[in-house]
């Protein structure tokens, strides 16, 4: 066929990017050649339009084992000669049109990015996002998304032990499925995604390709529409079973010291792992597509180079020692192909039954060779001017706090998730040392150290719509202060940045604010960005969903004695604030829910005070002088208090104590740095000679109760009708 403009325009390439490829090429493109380049160019893998501002985060660390976007994961050292690898990547267009097989190889993938390095993946988490629960069709996404990550993670055999979701009308079309995963390997045994070594055999292993998935990194790379249900085959087709079988193979074909490399073939299949591992090792590959294991018939040399069948990996293997892996492969009954060979030329030469289908110079297709990088032009969002316009004196203060509050705690987005979590597996493995809701960040044992890790995700993207430099500086404290109230350490960041169309200029401004404050947010908390991923054209006809800058976040706890937990401990403990409450009901769901203002400006932050207030709670866990610690957040301070009062059935006698703030403000006001903290009698004295010692405000709120929630001199009842309200809002939307 005739290659043309239009041939490239069709494969979501640009003229210009065309032109470029028939530059480096020195001729125009075949098809194969031109579907290549399709995907690998993709905003997908090229990170054309987000590479060059990715490289302002700080991105070095004293405890980074390898640079930020070298390997497939990021890389942290914890101590006693054992690294954490840890990565989230989205999975949002697969899982706006197949839900159930969106996210559950959205899991699948994120997990062969940890073991695909060496090590043993260990917790799962996510961040979701859907539009308005009273929707059948947010029901239906949310249903089918659940029980793709609980039927793929639980087969799998990781837990899934902390995540976060969010309900808000602009992800009604687009739905945001992030994905987390954390494993743990003996520093000096990691694996890279390199080849060299001419003449090393190449191999596939895994589960054979067929033609789910092709042109998934395109797909991943355009914008929702009325038509994007006819791109249904670019959802990749998952199994879970044929993954555990992987892990447990290529774990152990590692240690038999013969694999020189290994990638996992993701977004854009063989041509990427191909392209990356061949550019990175500054070789090249000569592939017969032929003796790729295939379970479909006749498929052509690009279907074969652009499949994304799951759970697949590309080995180099040093020559001779290929015994070994078949071997391995061969006991673990799955296929095991071996299909090139490495060479020194830097070129990928792809054959077909002895035919020369395509000719690529490796380095020309990846990011960091001759990717395109693009700087979009910016302008300032229209709808700043009515944020801008917000008058806090024309919103009236609520005569019946309490009828206010209980209609908080049933917001989809304050109430319990239980309906979610219970579908997951939270506990197998044995290294989660805590259910759902114990504690700000979920612990989990790093064995086979005595240490422990801090996980989370957070974002509040409502908060990063109104000020996206603020709101994304919220979004990596508050996975600081997640992991600090749960008594980590954090160590490092990784990010799953979820934005619009990066060619409308308002949604480039956003992404370019928002990486400024996450930078700067990142520098202060000593948590270098170790990679992650860019997920744009999250958009429909509607618009463009809310900035999301998903941020996760790793803490490392020396001891599980260190662990912290958010929930009161006994009736008589005094209950106090460290930090300032604020005249403030920016962006807080009492505002955005309840009253309905569409726009008001980002709550109340200050980095330094942050940081600050995080270093005193720190100190006060370590010193052992407080019994519980969590942090304010969606909902505001009541919510806190009832959370920290659920686990074990107490209550809470407290009071305003400032009466210069609106009560609303006050109660549910969500302005930052505050954490609220239970203490008992012994340690009280000590608790408060830490806090005077330092410049960070506190507040004695008042006492644990037994059962009975009192506000002022106002009894609320009984802490169980509020539990059971809180827990249920979300099976009852479902109709569960």
């Amino acid at each position: 066929m005739e290659i043309t403009v239009d041939t490239a325009v069709q494969l979501r390439l640009t003229p210009e990017e065309f032109k470029l490829i028939i530059q480096k090429l020195g001729r125009t493109p075949n098809f194969t050649e031109l579907c290549a380049f399709s995907g690998m160019w993709s905003e997908h893998c090229s990170y054309k339009n987000s590479i060059k501002l990715l490289k302002t985060l700080p991105r070095d660390g004293e405890k980074m084992l390898v640079k930020a976007g070298d390997e497939n994961a990021g890389l942290m050292d914890i101590g006693d000669g054992y690294g954490v690898v840890f990565k989230i990547e989205s999975h949002n267009h697969p899982s706006a049109i197949e839900p159930f097989q969106g996210a559950a190889t959205g899991v699948g993938g994120i997990n062969r990015d940890i073991f695909t390095m060496g090590a043993r993946p260990i917790a799962s988490l996510n961040s979701l996002r859907f539009g308005n629960l009273n929707d059948a069709k947010t029901q239906h996404l949310l249903a089918g998304v659940v029980k793709g990550i609980g039927h793929y993670g639980n087969c799998f055999g990781v837990p899934t032990v902390s995540g976060e979701i969010y309900f808000e009308d602009c992800y009604h079309t687009n739905p945001l499925v992030n994905a987390m995963s954390v494993g743990i390997l003996k520093n000096g045994e990691t694996v890279s995604a390199t080849a060299e070594g001419k003449g090393n055999p190449v191999f596939f292993v895994g589960s054979a390709t067929g033609k789910d998935g092709i042109g998934g990194a395109s797909f991943a790379s355009a914008e929702i529409t009325a038509d994007s249900a006819a791109d249904l085959p670019a959802v990749q087709v998952g199994d879970p079973f044929q993954e555990k079988k992987l892990l447990e193979a290529c774990l152990e074909v590692i240690q038999t010291g013969v694999v020189v490399g290994m990638q996992d073939m993701g977004a854009a299949g063989i041509i990427c792992s191909t392209a990356e591992m061949s550019a990175k090792g500054k070789a090249g590959m000569r592939i017969d597509l032929d003796k790729v294991p295939t379970r479909q018939q006749d498929m052509k040399a690009w279907e074969l180079l652009l499949s994304e069948s799951q759970e697949r990996m590309l080995l180099v293997v040093q020559k001779g020692k290929e015994k070994a892996v078949l071997d391995i492969f061969e006991k673990w009954d799955l296929p095991c192909s071996e299909i090139g060979e490495v060479t020194d030329d830097g070129m990928l030469q792809f054959f077909m039954n002895g035919v020369l289908e395509a000719v690529l110079p490796a380095d020309e297709l990846v990011l960091g060779g001759g990717a395109p990088q693009y700087t979009r032009d910016v302008k300032e969002p229209t709808y700043l001017q009515f944020i801008n316009d917000f008058d806090i004196e024309e919103i009236p203060e609520p005569e019946n706090l309490r009828e206010i509050a209980e209609k908080i705690i049933a917001i989809p987005n304050i109430a319990s998730k239980r309906w979610i979590y219970e579908q997951y597996d939270s506990m197998v493995g044995a290294g989660n040392t805590s259910t759902n809701g114990v504690s700000d960040a979920a612990i989990v044992l790093a064995k086979p150290t005595n240490k422990a890790l801090a996980l989370t995700t957070d974002c509040n993207s409502r908060y990063v719509y109104a000020d996206p430099y603020k709101g994304a500086m919220i979004a990596v404290a508050e996975a600081a202060r997640n992991i600090v109230c749960s008594g980590g350490e954090p160590l490092g960041v990784t990010n799953c940045l979820n934005f619009g169309n990066p060619y409308d200029p308002e949604v480039y401004w956003q992404f370019t604010n928002a990486i400024k404050g996450m930078g700067e947010a990142c520098i202060k908390f000593n948590t270098p960005v170790t990679g992650g991923n860019v997920s744009f054209y999250n958009q429909s006809p509607d618009g463009p969903v809310y900035p999301t800058p998903t941020i996760g976040m790793v803490g490392l706890l020396n001891s599980i004695d260190d662990k912290m937990t958010m929930n009161f401990k006994q009736e008589g403990d005094a209950v106090y604030l460290i930090g300032q409450s604020q005249n403030d009901i920016g962006s807080s769901e009492y505002l955005h829910k309840i009253i309905g203002e569409e726009f008001s400006p980002c709550p109340y932050f200050d980095l330094d005070e942050e940081f600050n207030m995080q270093a005193v709670v720190a100190c006060l866990i370590k010193e052992k002088a407080i019994a519980s610690a969590h942090d304010v957040s969606e909902g505001g301070l009541f919510v806190t208090l009832l959370e920290s009062a659920f686990t074990n059935n107490l209550g809470f006698a407290v009071a305003q104590q400032d009466e210069t703030i609106r009560s609303d403000a006050f109660w549910f006001g969500e302005s930052q740095s505050r954490v609220v903290v239970s203490v008992n009698t012994a340690t009280e004295e000590h608790m408060l000679n830490t806090l005077k010692s330092k410049t960070v405000p506190f507040t004695k709120l008042g006492n644990v109760s037994v059962g009975y929630i009192k506000i002022g001199d106002k009894n609320w009842g009984d802490i169980s009708s509020w539990k059971n309200k809180y827990d249920n809002v979300i099976g009852v939307m479902m109709g569960k």
